[in-house]
C-alpha cells in the first residue's frame, strides 16, 4: 500500500506490505522491516533490530486522515493521504456538497456495521470500523443527516477509496 504522510510540515512516501505480524516499510527510499503487535486498543509495539518502541495512536474525529502519535519522548500530529483516493474524490466533484461520503482510509476488512440504511447520525458518530494492519479504525460520519446508502457489510474486503457509506 502506497500513501503520502505530512509529520511537522514535511511530506515522506509510504509504501508497505503487511504478512500477520510482520512489516516491511520503504519511507522515502529507506527499508525497514519490523514486528508489529497491539496489546491494546490504539497501543502499538514496534519490535525492530532487538529494539521494542511504544507508541499510541489516537485518529482525529473530526479530520479522519489525521492521527496523534505519542512515542515515549515526543508527540506528532501526522496527516495520511492515499493519492489514488485524492484522484476519486476530485472525480466526485460536485456531489460533496450535496452528500458526505465516508470511504475507507485503506485497504482492509469491515469488522463493525455501526448504524443501518435510513438512520439519522450526528457529525462524528461512528459509521463503520474498518480493520487494516492490525488497527481498527473507526470511520465517523462527516456531518449530521441520514444514512441513504450503505454499502459496508461485516466481513467484507474494502478498497483505499472504496465508498462505505452516503449521509445526506
Amino acid at each position: 500500500m502506497k500513501l503520502t504522510a505530512e509529520i511537522e510540515s514535511e511530506k515522506v512516501t509510504l509504501d508497505f506490505e503487511r504478512d500477520g505480524d510482520s512489516v516491511v516499510a520503504d519511507v522515502d527510499g529507506r527499508r525497514y522491516e519490523l514486528s508489529v503487535r497491539e496489546p491494546e486498543a490504539g497501543v502499538y509495539l514496534l519490535i525492530a533490530e532487538g529494539h521494542v518502541y511504544e507508541c499510541r495512536v489516537e485518529r482525529d474525529a473530526a479530520q479522519p486522515v489525521l492521527l496523534h502519535v505519542h512515542t515515549v519522548s515526543h508527540a506528532y500530529d501526522i496527516t495520511m493521504t492515499d493519492p489514488k483516493r485524492l484522484r476519486a474524490g476530485q472525480r466526485a466533484g460536485a456531489q460533496a456538497d450535496r452528500a458526505a461520503q465516508v470511504v475507507a482510509p485503506m485497504p482492509g476488512k469491515v469488522v463493525r456495521v455501526l448504524v443501518e440504511q435510513g438512520a439519522a447520525v450526528e457529525a462524528g458518530q461512528g459509521v463503520v470500523v474498518v480493520e487494516a494492519m492490525k488497527m481498527q479504525n473507526e470511520l465517523k460520519s462527516p456531518r449530521a443527516g441520514l444514512v441513504v446508502e450503505l454499502r459496508a457489510s461485516v466481513g467484507a474486503t474494502v478498497n483505499a477509496g472504496e465508498l462505505l457509506a452516503v449521509i445526506e
